[in-house]
């Protein structure tokens, strides 16, 4: 008897341990592409507000028609699983089929194009602000992939400012987010412990900062002054292609090829990290897709190998070179690798994009997993970067964390403190 109730026990606590861990976007697999969120005035930063419209799309290029399926979850600010059930956070029903597809158009690649709006006739209202994770499975009940998104109340004022760094050490490559939270209709009861505050770069949840409590309050205002606690790194601005005309090259694009599909090879890259800033305009990591011959971009823009070439001569030890961008949510695998060619000298990389203008760039990849966004590009304070804050706040007897504001900042403004 003893022994069985230390068993149940201990079941029990693993699977409390289980069920408390933080929610972890799942990458989808080769034949998934295009993975694009659309909500209120953002493009591909998963964030809406409450009783907006939210749009998701991807491709699925195996050819199949499959049946997608998908399940909303709420988190906490840390997202661990919160305490609500799913009709407090949802009218309606998830776990429904993705009803609306369309198969591609004069295309050599063959895909299905998917897309789903919330709210719909099953799902209709997102009750609750907060942590979101949508995971699609298949008829087999298996994950295919997952992503985060936020929905928030405006509730609060935010305002944001970006500043150059203090430390003179960081000085040349730093911008730090300063920012003010104003509330003069919801009295923010031991905001240190209960408002949370999230500061988005180039809306890259995965670098995010957590970890600021106010550092004081003035009347309704919680004021954030830090500086080396609040910092990023200003980084470079992103290279781009655009290949929206797959017959011809450009300025980004040297060589075109038709073999199964087309393949464009853009010309080589360089080491910027010891050369001067230079402003170049970019769209801070993101994507677009297009084709300038297409009426119906969603099935019309053709699917296309893209060839980069890097010319790096640094030595890497055990550390990898990969591309990066918003293009595949930031995510580092095998697509990502750029290898090292004997003959040419250079770190090479074909991957398979969608018609369209996007960013990009190298970074350094160590064994654990870190990234080095600024080895490859620089790190410059007047880089052009766009800032978000996002309040969370979870009052006295509220059993989740709420998102009740934003702001957003950018650094073509940065000032001297």
């Amino acid at each position: 008897m003893f022994k069985l109730m230390v068993s149940s026990i201990l079941l029990f606590s693993i699977s409390a341990s289980l069920f408390a861990q933080e929610a972890i976007e799942i990458t989808p697999p080769e034949y998934i592409k295009t993975i694009q969120f659309r909500g209120g005035n953002q493009n591909q930063l998963p964030l809406i507000k409450l009783g907006e419209r939210l749009q998701i799309s991807f491709d699925a290029l195996n050819g199949n028609e499959d049946d997608f399926y998908y399940k909303i979850d709420h988190f906490n600010f840390d997202w661990t699983p919160s305490d609500l059930s799913k009709n407090e956070y949802l009218d309606g029903f998830d776990e429904v089929r993705i009803e609306t597809y369309e198969n591609s158009l004069n295309t050599l690649q063959i895909f299905s194009h998917y897309y789903l709006t919330i709210p719909n006739r099953e799902t209709r209202r997102i009750k609750k602000s907060g942590n979101y994770l949508i995971t699609f499975f298949d008829d087999d009940g298996n994950i295919v992939f997952s992503r985060k998104f936020i929905v928030l109340e405006n509730i609060v004022g935010v305002a944001v400012d970006i500043k150059r760094a203090r430390d003179l050490r960081r000085i040349k490559t730093d911008q730090v987010v300063q920012f003010a939270i104003n509330s003069p209709s919801l009295l923010l009861i031991n905001p240190k412990r209960n408002v949370k505050t999230l500061v988005i770069q180039n809306s890259n949840l995965k670098t995010a900062i957590t970890n600021l409590v106010p550092q004081y309050t003035i009347g309704t205002e919680l004021i954030y002054r830090y500086d080396k606690e609040a910092a990023f790194s200003g980084g470079n601005e992103f290279l781009n292609f655009d290949n929206k005309e797959i017959r011809g090259s450009n300025n980004t694009i040297r060589r075109v090829e038709l073999n199964d599909l087309y393949e464009h090879y853009l010309f080589s890259d360089i080491d910027r990290s010891d050369r001067p800033y230079t402003y170049n305009p970019d769209i801070n990591g993101d994507f677009v897709v297009r084709n300038i011959d297409a009426q119906n971009q969603a099935i019309e823009a053709e699917y296309v190998f893209v060839h980069t070439n890097l010319l790096y001569y640094e030595p890497l030890g055990d550390k990898e070179l990969h591309i990066y961008g918003n293009f595949n949510n930031y995510t580092i695998d095998g697509t990502t690798y750029m290898r090292y060619n004997e003959t040419t000298d250079s770190y090479q990389n074909s991957r398979l994009f969608k018609q369209g203008f996007y960013n990009y760039k190298y970074v350094l990849v160590d064994r654990d997993g870190s990234i080095d966004e600024n080895v490859v590009g620089g790190e410059f304070w007047e880089t052009e970067n766009n800032y978000t804050v996002l309040v969370y706040y979870r009052g006295p007897g509220e059993r989740y964390d709420r998102v009740i504001g934003q702001g957003q900042g950018s650094s073509t403004r940065i000032t001297n403190y």
